[in-house]
């Protein structure tokens, strides 16, 4: 082929290589308007991993860098004073000017012809120039080939909230140091690492807004330079911070960051009667923000997986390049999502530091080591093992808990909440059964929610009951109108409590719009097949669910009593009935969510309002629901909300709402938030992913200061480890994993087991066979030698 790449930076020089080594048969030319040697910016990290990626797809390539890396295996914090340092986090640094000097000494070496200085206005007449096959469009961030062709990349681009500015000096620092300084008007930070003998990069970033109360934005470059001296004087022992960005006037390197996404990286035109594809690669596709070091990452390993795909393709039964690019595109963009949501998460994180700022620098330092989600708690142990005990420790204490050795972990450490104390931090989440006989439970539910309190979790919740019988979103759900709804849910309560040392909560709510509606594994959500036997809706406005919904009444002022009356009625009854915990149902499109979003409450009087300013108006009737219960609801006894914290549909509900939600009800007296999300209106588009919804959770528990439950695609202990040590909630609570598995609390802490031989028994309950299986695969990973043979062992290991 002839291949053509716009573009000098890393991805168009390192396709450009692997290309010409696969095959000297290629025809390969990198177009740059710069010249050979320019560059700007500073160092640039890659991890350990990315290294090994790079030593297997040019042996000479990745040694060659190798050789010249800065490496580090430290992480150090510092905030208010104090310090924290971690290890083993395996990270390297080379200059950005030295990483491209290698990858055109190397091009030169194998062919490739590297044309500088030379700006492309017109690249379709420089495809017909060099009678290009394919087109690498990787011309960076500002791409204009991105641009020319919008229509079919179909670029979204989100301006961060920060202002940065990329400086360097010659104080070395032998961690990756993150060095936050609070100012009158908020916070900077600072992102520091050495990348050669000499010299490192000095990032500095703050919110906007701080940017601009501090005059930066009418600041010369020299003396916004200054200012970033002082600020970090103590960090930098004399020396001085550098531009080289010189060009630049006033304060225009200070730069907000961009996030790239592209719905598809291929564009074809048709050049000289043939058609060639253009293809976006590195931060042309996509971008990922610094504060996870990934830009460069991606770009060298788009180049990599293309190649690849290329190699690949010439054994395949489609070898045409459309049938390359379609699979790459297919397979790498997963992987590239995955590094943005990540880095979105980190992003979201340096965004917000004032929300973190109650915390002590234990638990700082280590959600900052977590903000990405894609390190956990048991990754954190085997990069740095004392760390992270020392810190169980120390979180443990915090909690109350005698210190013990190994430390017990924060999952399983106890939580007070009024008179009631959780054993552990594990919920069994509500979860529609669609089992009960009108309204009653039955033998499957003290089967089904015994078994999960024997099962270890400090809390099992009873699926959402209704309080009246047009509440129930379907024939098969739980009521709390009658004596005898009342006496079957006493039996399962009194089974918990003489049982186990759990407790049991129940979850009231009413449908709304979305009752009358098929059992869970018929068509879920749509109304009875028989029209006879459908009962009529109650909403805050006449509108369905969906088309094929019934369209609710709204609500008169006497509904609203009436139904009132039904929640007090019932939370009388399930107090007397003895549940330890109370929660009020106001997400997921029911009737009470109904009025919280904007997408559903369509009312004109007290209890509605469009956008931020009606939201206290559209929470008015929940709140008087929820005052109602908590005053006949026992005063040591802890209530808890569920919201949707986010509609994830457009004009619906977002995080900012979910916030002002959360500070109603906290000052009505509402001890937890359970947070959820969407599930409000059938347009929903949620962005799924592992624990997705959490993020939600650490926002409302850290900026409105109120206890939460973190719920959603949590499925691991590690994972609900990671949240707790956070301080991203304070529970979690679990559903599928808790179908599946009713004892998984304590599966988990077994499997914790393998790694903390010393916790108490009770923990584990004498799962000897468990025990054997977990030792069989400590004794795989332990024979395992290299990254290979570690990937062999954990596939043994997950067999058994």
């Amino acid at each position: 082929m002839n291949i053509l790449c716009i573009g000098g930076g890393p991805a168009g020089l390192y396709f450009g290589l692997l290309m010409k080594l696969q095959d000297p048969a290629h025809r390969v030319v990198v177009v740059e308007r710069n010249r050979p040697f320019d560059t700007f910016g500073w160092g640039v990290v890659l991890s350990d991993q990315t290294l090994d990626n790079l030593r297997q797809a040019d042996p000479v390539t990745g040694n060659l860098i190798g050789d010249a890396l800065n490496h580090w295996d430290d992480i150090e914090v510092f905030y208010k004073g104090r310090s924290v340092r971690s290890g083993g986090h395996g990270f390297c640094g080379i200059g950005r000017k030295h990483l491209l000097n290698i990858l055109q000494d190397r091009c030169l070496a194998l062919g490739v012809e590297l044309v500088f200085e030379t700006e492309v206005a017109d690249e379709l007449a420089l495809a017909a120039q060099y009678q290009a096959d394919l087109v690498i469009a990787s011309d960076g961030l500002n791409s204009r080939i991105r641009t020319r062709y919008a229509a079919t990349y179909q670029p979204d681009i989100d301006t961060r909230m920060c202002r940065f500015v990329w400086l360097g000096t010659h104080k070395t620092f032998d961690a990756f140091t993150f060095a936050f300084e609070q100012t009158e008007h908020g916070w900077f930070q600072a992102h520091a690492y050495k990348y050669n003998e000499n010299t490192s990069t000095f990032i500095v970033e703050t919110p906007q807004e701080v940017w601009k109360a501090h005059g930066l934005e009418d600041m010369s470059q020299e003396e916004g330079i200054a200012f970033c001296e002082r600020l970090f004087a103590r960090y930098l022992d004399g020396h001085a911070l550098i531009s080289n960005a010189r060009h630049l006037r006033g304060s225009a390197n200070w730069i907000r960051f961009p996030r790239v996404m592209c719905r598809t990286w291929v564009h074809t035109e048709s050049i000289a009667g043939r058609d060639v594809p253009i293809v976006l690669m590195g931060d042309a596709a996509h971008t990922a923000h610094f504060s996870i070091g990934s830009g460069t990452k991606l770009a060298l390993e788009d180049a990599i997986d293309l190649a690849q795909s290329f190699a690949a393709a010439r054994t395949g039964a489609d070898t045409s390049v459309a049938a390359v690019l379609r699979d790459y595109e297919a397979r790498r963009s997963v992987e590239v999502l995955r590094i943005q949501n990540a880095a979105r998460n980190s992003t979201e994180w340096f965004e917000n530091v004032d929300r973190y700022t109650g915390m002590e620098i234990e638990q700082f330092a280590y959600s900052l080591l977590t903000r990405s989600q894609r390190i956990s708690h048991e990754n954190l142990r085997l990069r740095d093992r004392a760390w992270l005990q020392g810190y169980e420790t120390w979180l443990a204490r915090a909690a109350g808990v005698a210190a013990t050795q190994p430390p017990v972990p924060p999952m399983l450490l106890p939580l007070q909440v009024r008179g009631t104390r959780l054993k552990n931090r594990i919920v069994v989440s509500p979860m529609a059964t669609y089992s009960a006989v009108d309204g009653v439970v039955q033998d499957f539910h003290l089967v089904h929610l015994g078994a999960r309190a024997l099962g270890g979790a400090a809390l099992v919740m009873v699926e959402m009951t209704s309080p009246n019988p047009h509440g129930r979103i379907t024939p098969g759900c739980p009521g709390l109108w009658n004596d005898t709804q009342q006496q079957a849910l006493r039996r399962i309560v009194d089974f918990v409590h003489g049982q186990s040392d759990g407790r049991i909560g129940l979850q009231l709510g009413h449908s709304g719009p979305k009752g009358s509606t098929q059992v869970g594994w018929e068509q879920t959500d749509e109304p009875l097949p028989d029209p006879a036997a459908n009962w009529p809706l109650l909403a805050a406005s006449a509108v369905p669910y969906g088309a094929q919904n019934q369209v609710p009444r709204a609500m008169t002022r006497a509904d609203m009593d009436a139904v009132l009356a039904d929640f007090v009625a019932a939370t009388r009854r399930a107090a007397e009935a003895g549940f330890d915990w109370l929660e009020l149902h106001c997400a997921h499109g029911y009737l009470l969510s109904s009025f919280i979003t904007p997408l559903t409450n369509l009312r004109t009087d007290e209890y509605g309002g469009a956008g931020g300013a009606g939201l206290a108006n559209r929470c008015r009737y929940p709140l008087e629901v929820f005052r109602a219960m908590r005053a006949v609801w026992p005063a040591d006894r802890p209530m808890s909300v569920r919201i949707s914290a986010h509609d994830w549909a457009p004009g619906g509900h977002t995080a900012d709402d979910a916030i002002a939600v959360a500070r109603l009800f906290k000052e009505a007296g509402c001890d937890v938030i359970d947070v959820s999300s969407g599930q409000t209106t059938r347009e929903a588009r949620p962005v799924y992913g592992r624990m997705y919804q959490t993020p939600f959770s650490d926002r409302i528990r850290n900026e409105v200061g109120i206890q939460t439950i973190a719920v959603g695609a949590i499925t691991q202990a590690d994972q609900a480890n990671s949240i707790i040590a956070a301080g991203r909630a304070d529970l979690c609570a679990i559903a599928r994993p808790h179908l599946a598995d009713p004892a998984w609390t304590l599966h988990e802490a077994a499997a914790l087991q393998s790694r903390a031989v010393n916790w108490p028994r009770q923990y584990l309950s004498g799962r000897d066979q468990l025990y054997r299986e977990i030792q069989k695969q400590q004794e795989l990973l332990a024979s395992a030698s290299g990254s290979q043979g570690l990937a062999q062992a954990a596939e043994r290991a997950e067999g058994l």
